[in-house]
């Protein structure tokens, strides 16, 4: 239970230090919960300050746990920084502990649901889209050959305004304008003009271009065929029409292996286009465009359905994290988690490089010790890989994220791991698997946000909620993302980025709760087809593979 007051929080009864909620001069004295200390230098909001002296080596806690230990003296009043703390987290055991959830109230969505896309293995997609993949780089030329012959006139083509801003700089410069000219010239983006689609009930055509298929090892290889596999069985997706060049290491066999794994049943168009096999690049494209239009015709035969929200699977991520990450959108986040839980809905939390230090809570949490114990290995080996290309946990945090606060992993993922919320942990799964269990499920992924949510969606997440405190414009390929903002200001300054302001929080005009359920009201809105994301708008298509043992 958190105490705030008008300037700082106290996270836990249990703390060593405040969090500035605003931005404090030296010699001012803040107070909260009956503790008060004076402030030996300036200290700026989303930054921690000390609340008692510290010898070196001493650790330190926040929210309840070991987040750091002193590198030199901290003195009561001193500003928390990477200059006196380092990473230091407690070692996790399995200690028999079975969870005790009380799960939240959820009769205000009693008989609620979302319109979504049935398909026939029993799972319900939040959009109807088709794929086109290559099973290696070499083939990225030839989809986007594909891209530039379907997407505008099936009527999916993007914003044109940037090259009518364009247009307008050559006429200029061709009647003589000047280079400061061009530069101060404000543009008024006019109306942006789109072919109406001929298959209104299919969302979109997705290309998944990426680096990888060859060259790099056979574990890789076949994580990149699990990967797509994902997509492709994903009940956001309709068909999938997949390019191979024949020699790579990612072989089609290995694909179709992956997709019948994940789903025995799978009975969806997947159209298989083999380079080396075809008479040329000409006949190729032509008899893969030919077919994949063929495949939209039997894609557009989807249409919305009532359906329960226990088919709302729902990842969670952060990214360009703050300060106020773990005080605001995180937790309610985990709120709306929890009553996704209730609703008997899955919840996927993944990055665990950013589960550091949280590691005897989550596995206090897990049903059994199987899961439990899944979950360390899990772990265990995710940190001998860093370790071996010199590398840590610990190095994660990024420089935006100490800047604003984060100063060590451990506080970066004490604060990540409140959008896990706090129900039990049903399976601990390995990349690049798939969500098979109702409930809180936890996904190994990097923290870096467009493989972990290339990741979640691989693994059958069907919406997302994905916060972030300095502003991200990351999306998903198949899978709608929602983008929360910590801060009011955040939010105000990027309109065009967030969907939901959790900023009330800090500033005390909202609770976590109240936050929470009106992010499950947007997750139902944006399954249904009825609220488009930020990230939609903007056409933030990123998919990016995970090569293992290399991202944290």
């Amino acid at each position: 239970m958190s105490t705030m007051s008008r300037s700082v929080l106290l996270v836990h009864p249990d703390d060593d230090m405040l969090v500035a909620l605003v931005d404090h001069a030296a010699g001012q004295t803040v107070a909260c919960n009956g503790r008060t200390v004076t402030l030996r230098a300036d200290v700026r909001a989303k930054h921690k300050v000390a609340l008692r002296d510290f010898a070196p080596g001493a650790s330190l806690r926040m929210y309840g746990i070991t987040v750091g230990r002193a590198t030199q003296p901290i003195a009561a009043g001193d500003p928390i920084t990477i200059a006196n703390l380092k990473h230091h987290t407690d070692a996790a055991a399995l200690r028999g502990t079975r969870p005790l959830w009380t799960a939240p109230d959820v009769s205000r969505w009693a008989g609620r649901t979302f319109d979504g896309y049935a398909r026939g293995d029993g799972r319900v997609g939040t959009a109807n889209h088709w794929l086109v993949v290559p099973l290696v780089f070499c083939e990225n030329r030839n989809l986007d050959v594909i891209r530039d012959a379907l997407l505008e006139e099936l009527g999916y083509a993007r914003d044109r305004s940037y090259q009518a801003q364009t247009r307008r700089l050559i006429d200029m410069y061709r009647d003589g304008a000047k280079p400061q000219q061009l530069i101060d010239t404000t543009f008024t983006p006019g109306p942006t003009h789109t072919a109406k689609r001929v298959f209104p009930n299919v969302d979109g055509i997705k290309f998944l271009t990426h680096s990888g298929g060859c060259g790099g090892t056979y574990e890789d290889a076949l994580n990149l065929c699990g990967l797509l596999a994902g997509y492709i069985n994903h009940p956001n997706v309709a068909g999938a029409t997949v390019l191979s060049l024949g020699c790579q290491k990612s072989q089609v066999q290995d694909l179709l292996d992956a997709v019948h794994t994940r789903n025995p049943d799978f009975d969806k168009p997947l159209l298989v286009f083999e380079q080396q096999k075809s008479p040329s690049e000409q006949a190729l494209l032509e008899t893969a465009i030919k077919h994949t239009f063929a495949g939209l015709i039997e894609a557009d035969r989807y249409t919305r359905q009532p359906a329960a929200l226990s088919h709302l699977s729902v990842g969670v991520e952060c990214g360009g994290s703050d300060g106020f990450s773990g005080l605001s959108a995180n937790p309610a986040i985990g709120h709306c988690s929890d009553l996704i839980v209730a609703l008997d809905g899955s919840v996927i939390l993944s990055e665990f490089p950013e589960l550091a230090g949280c590691e005897q809570e989550i596995v206090d949490r897990c049903v059994d010790d199987d899961v439990a114990r899944r979950f360390l290995d899990i772990m265990a080996d995710y940190d001998a890989r860093a370790r071996a290309v010199n590398v840590a946990f610990e190095t994660n945090p990024s420089p935006g994220n100490i800047t604003d606060g984060l100063i060590t992993d451990a506080i970066k993922s004490a604060g990540a791991a409140k959008k896990g919320g706090t129900s039990p942990v049903a399976d601990a799964i390995d990349y690049p698997g798939v969500v098979t269990r109702k409930g809180l499920n936890l996904l190994c992924t990097p923290g870096g946000d467009v493989e972990s949510t290339t990741a979640m969606a691989a693994a059958g997440a069907n919406v997302m909620l994905f916060s972030t405190g300095l502003g991200t414009p990351t999306g998903n390929a198949v899978t709608p993302v929602l983008k929360v903002s910590t801060s009011t200001d955040l939010a105000n300054r990027l309109p065009d980025l967030i969907d939901i302001n959790a900023g009330p929080i800090i500033t005390g005009d909202a609770t976590i709760e109240q936050i929470g359920e009106s992010m499950l009201d947007y997750v139902i809105n944006t399954a249904s087809g009825q609220y488009v994301t930020k990230a939609q708008r903007l056409g933030q298509d990123d998919f990016i593979p995970w090569k293992r043992g290399v991202s944290l």
